[in-house]
């Protein structure tokens, strides 16, 4: 098994491992709703700690239920990591192109007889 392959299953047993710990050892029994997100852990604990707040603040589209929220983080997510693959993608294509141009360059050079570092030039 090579390096990679060694860290690559390190880390797909460290992600799994923190996937499934939590449900293991059981640290959302007892509560309500035991894997809540941050927003309604927050609006939980200001509530608790001043039952007289009023948000400034309400959101623009309030989806009709949790499952529907879900999907469209859901949603967010799966179009953020789309963006970025394809900024990797095109930036590594780029890369690979110009290494490929490069060395059709040089073996034009050396086709002709004249020194790789020496910019080759048209007649």
């Amino acid at each position: 098994m090579t390096r990679n392959a060694k860290i690559n299953t390190l880390l797909l047993l460290l992600v799994a491992a923190l996937a499934v710990l939590p449900l293991a050892l059981g640290l959302g029994e007892g509560k309500e709703e035991p894997f809540a997100g941050a927003d309604a852990q927050a609006e939980s604990a200001i509530t608790e700690l001043k039952p007289d707040y009023k948000p400034w603040f309400s959101p623009l589209y309030e989806p009709p239920s949790g499952e529907v929220e879900s999907a469209l983080f859901a949603l967010q997510a799966a179009l953020g990591a789309g963006v970025l693959a394809y900024y990797f993608g095109v930036r590594r294509g780029r890369r690979q192109g110009a290494a490929q141009a490069l060395a059709q360059v040089r073996a034009q050079g050396a086709a002709r007889g004249q020194d790789a570092a020496e910019p080759v030039r048209e007649p």
